[in-house]
């Protein structure tokens, strides 16, 4: 028979002692059996991770004791679901029969989805939003569940007089929280069925009832609890004063005095009746501010806490629990820093590292667990927030051949089957545009069920197609390249059919119209299947994947939710997110990364705290989207600043291990980062000891592996071609670059390189030019047979041809329609100025060299001489650059021209004109377009006189030839610095490196 007890068993683990093992180091002796070792015992444990921990920590026991086997204890993970069949051994099988089952959280989000939609109406949002909408609504209803916090508190007299002092935007938000309420619990009501945390609660109390009229033979521990959930304090109350049972709690600060404690706030213990429980100067951010709430819902007082004498196996020194303890003092116990002696500020074996940037901080890290690991036996935990660095770390030790999983795992979107999917979702969204489209027949699990190799074969030169300005969605524009490329490789067709196949339903549906998303997901599961094959649903990504479809679309086809299929890719984006992969166990055995969740009441001898950065850890304080924080507090619901202490009881927890390492970066993706709070704080409790913690040896360790030796200074490229390269042929576009910036002709006449455009681009001057050309000899074209031809119809017809995207089409065609009516207006007026010649092209020999051009338009002037005319889209060339010896393309035509190289057009060149499809400068109706002529003519002072024009072209083209392509002169980059050239080869002739030091080169020389 149990003997008597007097007041509640609640223990505290200090932070140095390492909770698991000092927990199960108390337990085997306290509870164990001869015979049935710890089988008798149940722990109540917080989380199915801590169950995994405890179990480690037995097992480790057992073999430092050399036991060949052990009967473990039961573990009722409190957090789970499925609590009842957790605890239903300890309560009548038949007494929790009377408790509704609870709502699967999708199936409710669907169904709040649809209750917001009745109670907004019109203004209700669609899609992916009215989810998100749902999804926060979910949210705010657990926060209150949780707390106890009914509905009807809404409609409390505290709520209602801060109700008129809100903004109307939260005033809206909670009418419309409070409305959907009420339908909700008369929807449950209706199904028979409970909320998640509502359920939980009702177990809770249930349990509390039965224990306490009836405890259980059997002993109940409470181990590493620290929820403050009313109902779950008030089940571990009845737990601590079990016979057999205990409550005990992780890294209870049992050294601080009771001025400090009094400074945390009320915590949960309002002065007088009907005060709020939560004051706004409770100091919530402090890692002992939760602990104390829930000793004040169990009705413990601190005095009755008492200390767990057993220590594990990666204790720390005591003396750096006084340390942590003085470090996260409220504000005004802080003062005492001032005063604190040097041996009381100490935190031996706490490192602090500072890296530049995340990446030097990730191989930093991955150093520190090489080093441990050469160590025999030693354990080493990585606990940081940051999912992108603990993914760094991960790959840097992976060189090594160091497997360390991720435990918290990655988002089913981030993975490779997750991302196939909503790639898939995405060609649905944007109507097959090139750069989703180009992604998922690219994905790597992609391969249409032929071999790997020939598919990318296909698929690039499909996408090298596709390349250029955007074109319009769905598949033509991609059909359109297949016929053309089919031309010359017929296979094409065949892989095209086989891809088109799968791709197709996905695009072949209105875009705008709601459709049911359960039809969505089946059309999308079926299009990734038939692109990937089985592998698809091969691995751990997949399996978890074909869960998410199966659940995801049984829920949705039950609430019959629909959306617009340009909605889908946000849709499933929001809800794969919430879902984690977690990798297959097999990773090294001493190495654990970890999250905030993973790590509590884990320990190892080497723990690094990693992404110490304000934003980060702690995370940033969150406000709910529907109820103010005034309301919150009347309700007696902590506020978002509570969850910043709890992670500040997470990193006081992990400082307790032997060694400890605080790291951060300097930067992160969006620029310089912000220490972390806590960091801060550790850095000015130390003060004057600061440098003997700082770690720089590790952080120069990784620089080093990632220095290489200084490069040479790259010296501005001078290339020298043989004669026979040299032997080149000049265009009339090209004469500039020539002069200008030899290396730019040298690496496209020569060398034949051109950039690629990317995927989906913008349309660039060269696209719109040449389309531009394209209509403007069309309608040239028409005229000699219609002079009535009109030239708008030919601009649709054009566009159309080009697969040009609507929204280029929307902005720039207006533009380009009203100036090519003024082209139209100019040549339909002329009386005795005729059109020659429309794309003609031209060529001659000039000093034993080919040269060649197109000349937009040529026209004959009243006088009988020809005029040259070039169109251009923006600003065409001035005359002052013609002077400096630029812009010469007119000048190279009117030579050909002088030369009679133009087919069946004779004449002497007499005008040269740049006719621009820019804003007009003049009285032109249309607003866009006007004549140029880049000679010192009418008012101009700048240029030349156009009889000067063809001997100054005839002169450079002389200088260019005899210097380049005859002679032996190299094809120096960048020659002329007043020549306004483009920066395609600006990162082939590795300009940056060598630009800021042409001065000083210069002077040298």
């Amino acid at each position: 028979m149990a003997e008597a007890r007097s007041g509640p068993q609640v223990y505290s683990i200090a932070a140095h002692r390492g909770f698991a093992d000092a927990l199960v180091a108390g337990l085997v002796p306290r509870y164990g059996d001869g015979e049935l070792g710890l089988a008798r015992l149940t722990l109540l444990l917080p989380s199915s991770r801590a169950r995994r921990t405890i179990s480690e920590a037995f097992i480790r026991h057992a073999g430092g004791e050399g036991r060949a086997g052990l009967l473990m204890p039961r573990m009722a993970v409190v957090g789970d679901l499925d609590l009842d069949e957790a605890l239903g051994p300890l309560l009548d099988p038949l007494g929790t029969s009377d408790i509704k089952p609870a709502i699967d959280p999708q199936r409710r989000m669907f169904a709040l989805a649809r209750l917001i939609a009745e109670e907004m109406g019109d203004d209700a949002p669609k899609g992916a939003t009215l989810l998100r909408l749902a999804r926060e609504t979910g949210a705010t209803m657990d926060r209150l569940l949780v707390e106890d916090v009914g509905p009807e508190q809404l409609l409390d007299e505290k709520v209602v007089d801060i109700f008129p002092d809100l903004s109307e935007h939260w005033q809206q938000s909670i009418r419309l929280f409070a409305n959907v309420q009420v339908k909700w619990l008369t929807w449950l009501g209706e199904n028979g069925m409970l909320d998640a945390a509502a359920r939980r609660n009702r177990l809770f109390d249930k349990a509390r009832d039965i224990w306490k009229a009836n405890p259980p033979a059997t002993p109940i521990v409470a181990a590493g609890v620290t929820s403050a959930a009313p109902a779950l304090a008030r089940l571990l109350r009845v737990v601590s004063e079990l016979p057999q049972g205990a409550v005990i709690l992780p890294d209870f600060d049992l050294t601080m005095n009771a001025a400090v404690w009094q400074e945390l706030g009320r915590a949960g213990a309002a002065p007088n009746p009907g005060d709020a429980v939560f004051a706004r100067e409770d100091a919530v951010t402090h890692p002992q501010y939760h602990l104390k709430l829930l000793l004040s819902r169990m009705g413990v007082a601190r005095e009755e806490v008492q200390p767990w004498h057993r220590k594990g196996m990666t204790a720390a020194p005591p003396e750096r629990s006084h340390a942590i303890s003085a470090l996260f003092l409220p504000p005004e116990a802080s003062k005492v820093w001032v005063e604190l002696p040097a041996e009381k500020r100490r935190l031996s074996g706490v490192r602090l590292m500072e890296a530049a940037n995340p990446e030097e901080e990730a191989q930093a890290i991955a150093l520190l667990i090489r080093e441990a690991l050469a160590e025999p036996e030693k354990r080493v935990a990585v606990i940081t927030p940051d999912r992108p660095l603990a993914r760094r770390v991960v790959h840097h030790l992976a060189r090594w051949n160091i497997v360390a999983d991720d435990s918290a795992g990655r988002p089913l979107s981030q993975t490779a089957a997750g991302r196939a999917f909503l790639l898939a979702a995405e060609v649905m969204a944007e109507g097959a545009k090139a750069v989703p489209l180009m992604a998922l027949l690219g994905h790597p699990l992609v391969d249409g069920r032929m071999d790997r190799g020939r598919w990318l074969q296909r698929l690039r030169k499909l996408e090298r197609a596709l390349r250029g300005p955007r074109l319009t969605p769905g598949l033509e524009p991609a059909r359109s390249e297949i016929a053309r490329l089919a031309e010359r490789q017929p296979d094409m067709a065949d892989w095209w059919s086989v891809a088109e196949a799968h791709v197709a339903p996905l695009v072949e549906i209105d875009r705008d119209i709601p459709i049911d998303l359960a039809d969505l997901i089946d059309t999308l599961a079926a299009s990734a299947e038939g692109l990937c094959g089985e592998k698809f649903w091969a691995q751990e990504d997949g399996r978890t994947l074909a869960g998410f479809v199966e659940e995801f679309r049984l829920h949705a086809r039950d609430a019959a939710f629909q959306t617009a299929p340009r909605d889908i890719a946000a849709v499933l984006g929001d809800a794969m997110e919430e879902r984690a992969v977690r990798p297959p166990y097999g990773g090294h055995a001493r190495v654990q990364v970890l999250g905030l969740l993973e790590a509590r009441m884990n320990r190892a001898d080497l723990v690094i705290c990693a992404g110490l950065n304000e934003g980060v850890w702690p995370a940033r304080g969150s406000i709910d989207a529907l109820l103010a924080p005034p309301v919150l507090r009347a309700l007696g619901v902590p506020g978002g600043d509570f969850r910043i202490g709890l992670s500040a009881h997470d990193l006081a927890g992990a400082m307790g291990a032997p060694e400890v390492v605080l790291s951060r970066s300097e930067r992160d993706e969006g620029g310089p980062a912000i220490p972390s709070r806590f960091l801060l704080r550790v850095q000015a409790l130390l003060g004057d000891l600061l440098p003997n913690y700082e770690d720089r040896r590790t952080i120069s360790l990784a620089q080093v592996m990632t220095r290489a030796q200084a490069a040479p200074h790259y010296p501005r490229p001078r290339p020298s071609p043989s004669a026979e390269q040299r032997d080149v042929d000049i265009s009339a576009t090209a004469l500039d670059r020539l002069l200008g910036d030899p290396y730019q002709f040298f690496a496209q006449k020569i060398m034949g390189l051109s950039d690629l455009d990317a995927l989906d681009s913008d349309p660039d001057a060269l696209w719109q030019g040449n389309v531009a050309h394209e209509i403007l000899e069309r309608w040239h074209v028409a005229r000699n047979t219609d002079s009535a031809a009109r030239i708008g119809p030919i601009m649709e017809q054009v566009l159309d041809q080009q697969n040009a995207d609507p929204l280029i089409r929307g902005l720039w065609q207006p533009r380009l329609q009203k100036a090519l009516e003024w082209v139209e207006a100019s040549v339909s007026g002329y009386e005795e100025r005729e059109v020659l010649a429309v794309e003609a092209k031209g060529a001659m020999t000039f000093d034993g060299v080919f040269v060649h051009g197109r000349a937009d338009r040529i026209d004959r002037l009243p006088d009988g001489s020809l005029a040259i005319v070039d169109y251009k889209t923006g600003k065409p060339p001035s005359a002052a650059m013609v002077e400096e010896g630029f812009a010469l393309q007119l000048g190279i035509l009117g030579l050909i021209a002088e030369d009679n190289g133009f087919k069946g057009l004779t004449g002497e060149p007499g005008g040269y004109e740049y006719w621009s499809l820019g804003r007009a400068k003049d009285d032109n109706p249309h607003g866009f377009g006007y004549v140029e002529v880049p000679l010192k003519v009418g008012s101009k002072r700048s240029g030349i006189a156009p009889e000067d024009f063809l001997p100054l072209t005839r002169g450079k083209l002389s200088d260019a030839i005899g210097k380049y392509i005859k002679g032996e002169a190299p094809f120096t980059a960048r020659e002329n610095p007043n020549y306004p050239a483009y920066d395609t080869y600006d990162q082939l002739m590795r300009l940056e490196e060598w630009l800021p030091r042409q001065g000083d080169e210069e002077a040298t020389a």
